[in-house]
């Protein structure tokens, strides 16, 4: 099968949806399809590369100003034309619903094959950024639904990462939709260490204290996932015990959040590194954390807090969108209300104080974390593909606009 997939940000680029997309091509390339990413380049200039099966082509970009280490396509509607022409694909999966998803759900439309997507997004990320002034975040993300519902019509196939997400979808827009969880790399994010003095090598190359229990968080620093709440929480939970905070990523509210550090007095205590490579040091900072923390509410599946219980940790966690699907209370973690910095202090503490209890929930999670594998995601999405996919029909090659 020809496989083509449309999304906005592709690997150097990270996010959720990219990781997803980088899994799905090279699963199925690897399975012997043929398969075409059309992205954002990670620089002005665009560029492909090739290898097997999996050709990955970056278009001309542009900075985003709202999203630190991002890039995105404006309207690449001949670029896409001409890519997809040369290919032609037997099915276009896309990812993302405005500008380069609508692109690819025109072309689907004249080329006659069938148009798959994926919801790794809601409207409420959209409005999560927009200035809380005048009913704007309401009026946004109703105005986005409005959309989402046109688009979605038009598509062959919808899916959603979570069961939560699709009931979302369903429930709003009365549209059918498949579920195909998020898959993980498994020989990478695992409990055990790749050599024996890992745990001390990463103590000191990220300036940490051995003898501390870490709390750890790893997404980026935006407005959205809330790390401030984490921050609050953690100053309060340094009144009964010493902790350290490890902050893995970047994001626009970096420096807000090195300063809310200093006013809470636990600038000592809390590391932010930056950003660190999933194929780098990231899989063992997770396993020298004790636990790992989210406040984020906008989630659609969460694939840090995958990676975390991939390596054996116990997560904290909002009662929110889909967390309880990975997060089952007291059983691989604890669920906490949203927006409650005093309730997240509180199961923290409860937690560190429990090690035997956290390392049992570890394991648990490490459990749970094995239905998600890579291979999995890729026979489900390939099942989705040959449901809508019709080798007799002609398809309609139209001119280049």
């Amino acid at each position: 099968m020809r496989i083509v997939h449309l999304c906005q940000s592709y690997p150097p680029m990270i996010s959720g949806a990219s990781l997803s997309v980088q899994q799905l091509a090279s699963g199925q390339a690897a399975n012997g399809h043929q398969v075409l990413v059309l992205s954002a380049s990670d620089q002005a200039k665009g560029y492909t590369t090739k290898s097997g099966n999996l050709q990955i082509t970056r278009l001309p970009s542009h900075h985003n100003p709202y999203r630190i280490g991002q890039r995105f396509l404006l309207w690449p509607q001949r670029a896409v034309w001409v890519e997809l022409l040369r290919f032609k694909p037997d099915v276009i999966h896309l990812h993302e619903a405005f500008g380069l998803g609508l692109i690819g759900l025109q072309a689907a439309q004249r080329l006659q094959i069938p148009v798959v997507f994926t919801a790794h997004q809601l409207p409420w990320f959209a409005a999560a950024y927009m200035p809380k002034v005048l009913g704007l975040p309401q009026l946004v993300e109703a105005i986005t639904w409005q959309y989402a519902r046109w688009f979605l019509r038009h598509c062959t196939a919808v899916i959603a990462p979570t069961q939560t997400i699709a009931q979302i979808i369903q429930q709003r827009l009365h549209q059918p939709v498949q579920v195909v969880n998020y898959g993980l790399n498994q020989q990478q994010f695992r409990p055990m260490p790749t050599e024996p003095s890992e745990y001390i090598r990463l103590c000191g190359k990220y300036g940490l204290d051995p003898d501390l229990p870490v709390v750890l968080h790893v997404g980026r620093l935006d407005v959205e996932k809330q790390v401030d709440l984490l921050l609050h929480a953690v100053a309060q939970v340094k009144k009964q015990m010493l902790v350290q905070f490890l902050v893995i990523g970047d994001g626009c509210q970096r420096q807000s959040l090195l300063q809310l550090s200093q006013d809470l007095g636990i600038a000592e205590y809390c590391h932010f590194p930056g950003y660190v490579l999933p194929d780098g040091d990231l899989p063992g900072l997770y396993r020298l954390a004790s636990v790992f923390i989210t406040a984020s509410q906008i989630e659609t599946f969460g694939i840090v807090v995958l990676e975390a219980m991939a390596c054996g940790l116990p997560v904290i966690a909002v009662n929110a969108t889909c967390m309880p699907e990975l997060v089952h209370d007291h059983q691989n973690g604890l669920l906490v209300p949203p927006n409650d910095s005093a309730a997240m202090a509180q199961q923290l503490v409860w937690l560190l104080q429990n090690p035997e209890i956290a390392a049992r929930w570890g394991e648990t999670s490490w459990q749970m974390a094995q239905r998600y594998g890579a291979s999995r995601m890729n026979q489900e999405m390939l099942a989705v593909y040959t449901a809508v996919y019709h080798p007799n029909s002609s398809p309609q090659i139209m001119p280049v606009l």
